[in-house]
Formats: structure tokens, sequence, C-alpha cells
């Protein structure tokens, strides 16, 4: 019996159960499940091996600092909306932003200060759309969607100052390295990232849906059949009618803590990079940004704990709203957690393996990066992480690439835009989750709205994969 196919089986249960259940974590779980019995196939020894999958990616420092950033973060925007940061900010813009467009307009204003990583700028934004929304006729739907065309495809795009750089930067050098390639991963870096079609792709299908037509009725999402919906709906409006006459309105608890975050971000990048650089530039690259997000996050609860208990606030009501801020992540943990083991767990089956033995001496040069970017963009929607996917798929494409010679510096362009295909339109996304628990829409029938739009990118980012394949 042939048994190639197998280490495709854990991802083929993933979506299913995730769709019949409307759950993402069940879906998950379902495949770390089979694909922990597949490597271990006795009674006692799959959970065995799906509990230590867990806890070795949960104990990876990246994983941790994810977590915990995630956490510290929530906490934080919530302590500037209980003293009033977020309704002030809200009452000052407000002024100004009186139409959609306007409201639009914010949203894309605000990737300035949010341009370091996608949950940062979600638990940013969100919320604070969430309470702008009252006072204009604007789907919620519409709302999560241009949050999410500002996030992870602007994110990939940044070469400086993000928590992605130097992830992306050490993937295409292990890459390289492996073929026998010595160049500059970071000048590799630069090179693809006008080869990045998706993001550029669905930026431009963002702004057009932004400021120049309506969201068609089949990508909106109708709650109002739904009698519980309406019903917590309007128990929300309550809630938040009675936050708005209760809290007041100081927006610079808002604008500073985030001013705080930003600059010590950057500062603490170039701080932790330079004394290895050989420029300014290069000193982000050579840095830990994810470990100096982390650090100027701390810095700035820190400085804010202080600051708010100078206006009189309690240090026991801050705790309590900074823990439950933190808490309304925990199902994004969860979830988390279980996109990092699954992805392990497929690598131990033999996926990335699986992949390159069925590719490689049929594919001819030219059709290389279109079928990565297909290839990547499946497997990024069964497992909704972009850094997964950029980790699995990156050592095979740039082998692909080089035993073909096809262009490698395309394909790796086609390695990220696939990622943040998945990252974007997948249910299983830790991005898409998190802006869902925020906005309370429910995950499933969001990702569906705006699986149109986003096939419609990949199929665009497809062609012009395919046509950049004979003219480079």
């Amino acid at each position: 019996m042939d048994v190639s196919w197998i280490p495709l089986l854990p991802f083929l249960v993933v979506i299913p159960i995730a769709i019949l259940s409307k759950q993402v974590q069940p879906g998950l779980f379902a495949g770390l499940l089979l694909g922990s019995y597949l490597l271990q196939p006795d009674l006692l020894g799959g959970i065995k091996t799906l509990i230590s999958y867990l806890i070795n990616n949960l104990v990876k420092p990246n994983n941790l600092r994810i977590i915990i950033f995630l956490y510290v973060f929530a906490g934080l925007i919530n302590l500037t909306k209980i003293t009033g940061g977020i309704k002030g900010f809200v009452d000052l813009v407000g002024r100004k932003v009186k139409t959609k467009r306007s409201a639009m307009l914010l949203i894309w204003l605000s990737t300035i200060g949010t341009f370091n990583n996608p949950n940062f700028r979600i638990v940013t934004v969100a919320p604070i759309m969430k309470l702008l929304k009252k006072r204009l006729p604007i789907s919620t739907q519409k709302i999560g969607f241009m949050i999410e065309v500002t996030s992870n495809p602007v994110v990939a795009l940044v070469p400086i100052a993000t928590a992605f750089v130097g992830y992306m930067v050490s993937l295409i050098g292990t890459a390289l390295r492996q073929v026998g390639i010595n160049e500059s991963p970071y000048s590799v870096y630069i090179q693809s990232i006008p080869f990045n079609f998706f993001s550029l792709v669905i930026i431009g299908i963002g702004i057009y849906y932004s400021f120049f037509k309506e969201m068609s009725a089949g990508m909106s999402i109708d709650l109002s059949e739904n009698s519980d919906a309406q019903k917590e709906e309007e128990e929300l409006q309550k809630c938040l009618q009675a936050f708005e006459k209760e809290v007041p309105s100081k927006p610079l608890n808002l604008l500073l803590p985030l001013s705080m975050v930003l600059i010590m971000t950057v500062f603490l990048s170039w701080w932790d990079g330079h004394t290895q650089a050989a420029n300014f530039f290069d000193a982000f690259v050579q840095a830990d940004t994810l470990a100096a997000m982390l650090e100027a996050l701390f810095i700035t609860l820190i400085l804010a704990l202080a600051f708010f208990f100078m206006q009189g606030y309690k240090i026991s009501k801050l705790v309590n709203h900074f823990i439950d801020g933190g808490n309304e992540l925990v199902s994004v943990i969860v979830m988390l957690t279980l996109v990092w083991a699954l992805s392990a767990v497929s690598e131990d089956l033999g996926f990335s393996s699986y992949i390159a033995s069925n590719l490689a001496g049929f594919i001819p040069p030219a059709f290389i990066a279109p079928v990565v970017f297909i290839l990547g963009s499946l497997l990024a929607y069964f497992i909704g992480s972009s850094w997964g996917t950029w980790g699995m798929l990156m050592p095979l494409a740039v082998t692909l690439a080089h035993q073909t010679g096809s262009d490698i510096i395309l394909v790796i362009g086609a390695v990220f835009a696939s990622g943040t295909f998945g990252a974007f339109a997948s249910p299983l996304s830790d991005n898409s989750i998190t802006l869902c628990a925020i906005l309370d829409l429910p995950v499933m029938e969001y990702a569906r709205s705006k699986l149109m739009p986003s096939l419609i990118a990949a199929g665009i980012t497809t062609i012009l994969f395919g046509v950049a394949s004979f003219f480079i």
C-alpha cells in the first residue's frame, strides 16, 4: 500500500472540522492528534507525542515571547481603555472622522505608528475602531477587513524595525547556505520585497474597497438572523453606553503609551544590533527585534502604571483590568500553541520531503515561482501561519529554484507571498482570530466573507509570478 501521502492527512482534517464545529481550535487539535498517532501509533504513545509537541513548541523562546507580548499588550490596551485613553482618542478624532471615508483613512494612516507587528497593530487599532463604529454607518466586517489588509501584508513589506525582518532574513540565510550560495541574506531579502505580489495586490484591493467601492452584500456578515447574536450585540451596546458614562476622556492615556512602545522598540532594536552592524540600517537586521519589542513593552507598562497611579487610579484596579485584558486573548494563545505544534508534527511526518519528491524533476524553471506560491498558499491556508509556512517552505523552494535554474529571488518572493496569503485568508490565522476576538466577529463566517477578495488577489498574484518568470 502506498503511504507516501500520509504527511497530508493532518492538514486534510483541520479545515473541515473547523468549518463543521465553527471553531478553529477543534480542527487544529484533531489535526495534531492525528499527526501524533501517525508518528506514534499506539494507545498512549500518540497522547504522549501530542503533549510533547505542545510543550516543546510552547517553551521555544520566540514562541514564549509572542505569547507574553500578546498577553501584556492586550492588558496594557485594556488599561488605556479603562483610564479613558481609547475613549479620549475616539473623542479627539471623532470631531474630524465624521464619514466612512475618513474612518477608512484613519485605519490607513494609523499604519504609520503600528507597522512593526501585525498583532500589535490589530490589538491597538481594533478597539479604537470598535468604539468609533458606533458613530458611523460602517460594518464591523469592513473594519476588520481593512485592519487586516493593513496588518500582515504591510508588515511583510517593511524592511526595518519589524518583528518579521530578523526571522525572514535568518530563513533566507539558512536556505542559501544549504545550496552553497554566499550572498548577503539581507540584500536578498530587500531584493525579494517587490516580488511579494500578494501583499501589493491585496493592499491595492483594500484601497479600492476603502475609498471607491462598497463591499458586496455577499461579503458582509449579517448577524441579525441570529437571535442570540442580536441579543449579545444589544448587551454589548448597553455595556458600551455604561462605559462611556463612567470612563473619562483622556487621549494622552492612549497616545503616550503607544508612542513610548514605538519609540522604545525602534531605539532598542537599533541598540541591540548596532555593535554588530556596519551602518544604521544594518543594525536593525542584526537586532533581535521581537526581544526588543518585548523589552519596550515592559518598560512602557511600568511607566504607564506609574502614570495612571499618579492620576489617582488604585493599583488593585489597574492590576485587575490588566489581567482581564490579557485573559481576553487566552483563546488566541491556545490557538497559537496548537498551530506551532501542528507545524512541527507535519514537518516530522515528512511533509516538505513529500512535496519535494513530488515536485523536483518535472516542473519547468518558469513555473517554479507560481507553483511555490500556489502550494505555499494551500499550506498557509491549512495552518494559518505565515511564519510556519515560511519556515517549512523556504528551504524547499530555494533548493528547487537552485536545482532547476529558476530565479531564486523571485521564488523567495513567492514564499513570502504565500505565507502572507495564509496569514490574511485563513480562518486559522492568529491575526484573524485576534481581530475577531476584539471585534466580536464569528471567525468562520468572517473568514468566508473575505475569501473571495483573497482568492482574486491570489489569482492575480499567480499570473504575476508566471509573467515575471518569463522575463527575469
